[in-house]
């Protein structure tokens, strides 16, 4: 029932939140595995040397709250996997790309602060 409702929604134009994969009773799964994975070593508060907290990417990928279309989702995945020209980071490279999704989902709905 739940994917036919998803199936609905996106064949009218809109986007269903949460994403495909990821249900709000996941966001502690997906916490967990930041937790595990190391993600605040570097993220934390205080953060290492000059990166954003969770919460600081949290509060900047707010905007696609509620409106995380399918293309914003996989230039951010690649963005958080892949890196840039001049920044390659090898924690975010290992993941997989269904922990990048999941991760980039996470922290639309707010990171941290996710219920």
């Amino acid at each position: 029932m739940r994917l036919l409702s998803s199936l609905l929604v996106a064949a009218a134009g809109l986007q269903a939140w949460p994403a495909p994969g990821a249900a709000p009773e996941d966001w502690a799964q997906v916490a967990q595995r930041a937790a595990d994975g190391g993600c605040y070593k570097c993220h934390g508060e205080p953060p290492r040397r000059n990166v954003p907290t969770l919460r600081e990417i949290a509060a900047r990928y707010a905007a696609h709250r509620g409106r995380l279309d399918a293309a914003t989702e996989k230039a951010l995945v690649d963005r958080l996997h892949h890196g840039s020209t001049f920044s390659h980071i090898a924690a975010h490279e290992a993941l997989s790309e269904e922990d990048a999704a999941s991760f980039i989902r996470w922290l639309v709905a707010g990171g941290p602060d996710a219920r």
